[in-house]
C-alpha cells in the first residue's frame, strides 16, 4: 500500500501560493526562491521525488508544473518528467505529459491507486486538492518546507476544516537560510495512536 505525502513550501503563516516564479500569478510570487536552503532544500526535494511513485495533482499546479519542467535538466527535472502523473480535474481533457486525468470519481480513484501503488503518491501545491485530502482522511503524511518570512496574504495550505486534526510529528530538520523542513502524519497512524 502506498501512502499520500503532501509536498509544501509555506510561508510562517501558513501561505503555500505561488512559492516559484512559473507559479499563478500572485504579488509575491517567487517568494521561497529568494532563500538559499544551502542545498538542503534541493537535496530533500531530489529524495522526495526519488522515493515515489507517482505525482497526484490539481489542474492549476499541473500546468504550471508542465510549463516548466519539460524542458527543465537535471536529476529532478528527469525524475519529475519521467514519474506517471495523475491530474484532478474536471475541464483538463487531453494531458499529455505521462499524465490520467482523474474525473468526478476522483476520491475513489485516489484511494484505489493508494492501495495499489506501492511508493508514496506525491502531492506538490494544488491546494483545493490538498484541502480535500485532508477533509477526506487520505493524506498519510505532511511535508512543509517552512519558510522564515510573514507573506500576509495568499492561499493557505489549512483552511477551516471540520473537525480538528491531530497530527505527530515524524521529523523536523533546520535547513540553512532559516528553512526548517517538517514532516507531520496523522496521530491516528501506527506509533502515534
Amino acid at each position: 500500500m502506498g501512502k499520500i505525502a503532501l509536498s509544501e513550501n509555506t510561508s510562517l503563516d501558513g501561505v503555500m501560493q505561488s512559492p516559484g516564479h512559473t507559479d499563478v500569478p500572485f504579488k509575491y510570487r517567487g517568494w521561497a526562491v529568494d532563500f538559499d536552503g544551502g542545498g538542503d532544500g534541493a537535496r530533500f526535494a531530489l529524495d522526495s521525488a526519488q522515493s515515489c511513485e507517482a505525482l497526484l495533482l490539481g489542474r492549476i499546479t499541473y500546468e504550471a508544473m508542465q510549463a516548466f519542467w519539460p524542458t527543465a535538466e537535471g536529476e529532478l527535472a528527469d525524475r519529475i518528467n519521467e514519474l506517471p502523473k495523475y491530474v484532478v480535474s474536471s475541464t483538463l481533457a487531453e494531458p499529455g505529459w505521462n499524465a490520467t486525468v482523474l474525473g468526478d470519481d476522483w476520491p475513489e480513484e485516489v484511494a484505489r491507486l493508494r492501495q495499489e501503488l506501492g511508493g508514496d503518491i506525491l502531492v506538490y501545491g494544488s491546494r483545493r486538492l490538498s484541502h480535500a485530502l485532508i477533509e477526506l482522511g487520505l493524506v498519510d503524511e505532511l511535508r512543509l518546507l517552512v519558510y522564515p518570512v510573514v507573506l500576509g496574504a495568499g492561499d493557505r495550505l489549512f483552511g477551516e476544516t471540520e473537525d480538528k486534526i491531530p497530527l505527530r510529528l515524524v521529523e523536523s530538520r533546520p535547513f540553512e537560510g532559516g528553512v526548517v523542513s517538517m514532516i507531520y502524519a496523522p496521530a491516528s497512524t501506527a506509533n502515534g495512536a
